[in-house]
């Protein structure tokens, strides 16, 4: 049984330790500047970032089932919660308040999930989905940032948009900054590159905020970060109506998807890697209380995220004391360390969060998605056939122009209505017994060297049948029965899963149907479900036999003692 309490801590030993510790300080050294980083994505003060991560950290180590996640500010959820809180720009509200009930309100929906057992949910996010969602989420934020980069003013409206008006005052850029920008961009990938165990960003930044001190860039008309308040985080919730909470939910919603279904991805991929296994539901509670804890303490919203695991199990981290570890020193960080990160530069700033997302773009997945195809599954599903690369583009351009959530939902709906498509044209295969003695049947487009018996088609459905597959499946058997010289029609049922009462009934149907033609429909290899249901359905049922070979040999011989 997991414990109720650190799961990931339990029977720690000693010999952990320092590594640890090691691992802890290696994911700070990224958390911090990536902080600052995806708080300016969601539109708050960077300190709000800082004020996330710690709370998320220890309550995700008390409650999540893996031992290695990081969890903290991410730029797929800050971009989301921009957008969530975009559409209370009328209200008056404070947006730096309204991000903090963001937080609790997708806390309180984790964990009310959580505990009504819905980590199933996820799966309704199919992994081709959530890669177009991503790559189109990294875009946006992409094209966002370039403006802060190149020091120019950034532009209103979607992706494109923002896009062209970028490229249309790239001649108002300002040098210094694009300097700044572009050389803070180039470190970080670099030493991403050549040295992937430096802290890339934490290096930048310190370049960047020497050069400020040095060089004065500040008064040569860099933009800085600013002041950022010492100490640690008001605690309480924020002030906003009681009605906002409400309102709220919907964008909670779709931000506790989204993060959840990131999270878990990574907690899953380190966990077989290490050998154990996470509980879905457990980490919907961690993902709860993170987030919860985050709102309280004035943060943002927080998931689990796969770069900073990864920083996490390569330096070595044996359980969830690595986030504790971190999230001490972020606390120092607070109370003793925010007054070097006023002179940070915008730019540089930019520069961090291009390159944290620049990795998202991943054009060759998309490419994998499209290749996935073969004229056979198109001649059988037509468009549908590319449904996972349809679904990855949907959401990609969902994301791109019309917003991040709307993107998410376009794809997850289109995702659904390809999956219906295809579940309702099931492919009818015509069998044939294979040359090698060993009595296989097997599709005979596939295989041209197969042979039938004189008068009998042997069919095999590929799927289950049920009310949105009846009428496909019947138009198929009809037509094969058709044919001229078949007397006998064989549905080999052991690759039908189930069948419901409207495909029970089609089947009844058809027997009589096909009967005043002179064809007999009989069902062979019929596993549990479809031979219960079967028998439950009135009318004259298919006959049905243990093996394709004994019913093809007793309608053959049948068919001959009549003739005789």
């Amino acid at each position: 049984m997991t414990p109720l309490i650190a799961p990931s801590l339990q029977g720690y030993r000693r010999a952990w330790v320092r590594r640890d510790l090691i691992a802890g300080a290696t994911v700070w050294a990224v958390l911090v500047p990536e902080c600052l980083a995806y708080a300016t994505i969601a539109g708050v003060p960077p300190v709000v970032g800082l004020y996330a991560a710690v709370p998320a950290l220890v309550l995700y180590a008390l409650i999540g089932s893996s031992r290695h996640l990081v969890v903290g500010p991410m730029a797929a959820t800050a971009a989301l919660s921009a957008g969530v809180i975009a559409d209370f720009g009328s209200t008056g509200l404070d947006p730096v308040a309204l991000t903090t009930a963001l937080a609790v309100t997708v806390g309180l929906v984790a964990i009310v999930a959580g505990a009504f057992r819905l980590g199933f949910l996820a799966s309704f996010i199919s992994e081709p989905v959530l890669k177009g969602f991503i790559v189109g989420l990294a875009m946006t934020i992409a094209v966002g940032q370039l403006p802060k980069l190149f020091g120019i003013e950034k532009g209103e409206g979607d992706f494109f948009a923002q896009l062209w008006h970028l490229v249309t005052h790239l001649g108002d850029a300002d040098l210094l900054s694009t300097a700044v920008g572009l050389g803070t961009l180039a470190l970080v990938l670099a030493l991403r590159r050549w040295l992937p165990r430096v802290p890339g960003s934490l290096a930048a930044v310190a370049l960047a905020i020497g050069a400020v001190w040095t060089f004065g860039l500040d008064s040569a008309g860099v933009d800085v970060v600013g002041p950022i308040t010492a100490g640690l985080p008001p605690f309480g919730l924020p002030s906003v109506p009681v009605s906002t909470y409400l309102q709220l939910v919907g964008g909670a919603l779709g931000v506790a998807l989204v993060g959840f279904a990131e999270g878990l991805g990574a907690a899953k991929t380190y966990a077989a890697r290490h050998g154990y296994e996470v509980d879905a539901n457990r980490e919907l509670l961690g993902l709860g209380a993170a987030n919860l804890g985050s709102g309280l303490a004035a943060g943002m919203v927080v998931n689990g995220s796969l770069s900073k695991t990864a920083v996490n199990g390569s330096a070595g981290a044996r359980t969830e004391a690595s986030g504790l570890v971190a999230a001490v020193l972020t606390v120092l960080t607070l109370l003793f360390l925010t007054a070097l990160f006023t002179r940070l530069p915008e730019p540089a700033l930019a520069a961090i969060v291009i390159a944290a997302v620049v990795e998202l773009i991943d054009v060759g997945a998309l490419v994998v998605l499209y290749r996935m195809w073969t004229r056979r599954l198109g001649a059988i599903y037509g468009l549908a056939a590319r449904a996972d690369f349809a679904a990855a583009i949907a959401a990609m351009l969902g994301v791109l122009v019309f917003d991040t959530l709307p993107g998410l939902f376009i794809g997850i709906v289109l995702s659904l209505l390809l999956l219906l498509h295809r579940a309702s044209r099931p492919h009818v295969a015509e069998l044939g017994r294979a040359p090698t003695g060993n009595d296989l049947w097997v599709d005979r487009e596939r295989h041209e060297e197969a042979t039938t018996a004189d008068g009998v088609v042997v069919v095999r459905v590929e799927g289950g049948l049920f009310f949105a597959d009846a009428d496909h499946v019947r138009d198929a058997l009809q037509a094969l029965a058709r044919r001229p010289g078949v007397h006998a029609v064989v549905l080999d049922a052991r690759s039908v899963p189930f069948v419901d009462v409207t495909a029970a009934r089609m089947l009844v149907g058809l027997v009589a149907s096909l009967e005043t033609t002179g064809v007999e429909l009989v069902v062979a290899r019929d596993i549990g479900q479809v031979r219960d249901v079967l028998r439950e359905t009135d009318g004259a049922r298919p006959r049905v036999f243990g093996e394709v070979d004994e019913a093809v040999a007793a309608l053959v011989l049948e068919k001959g003692t009549d003739h005789g």
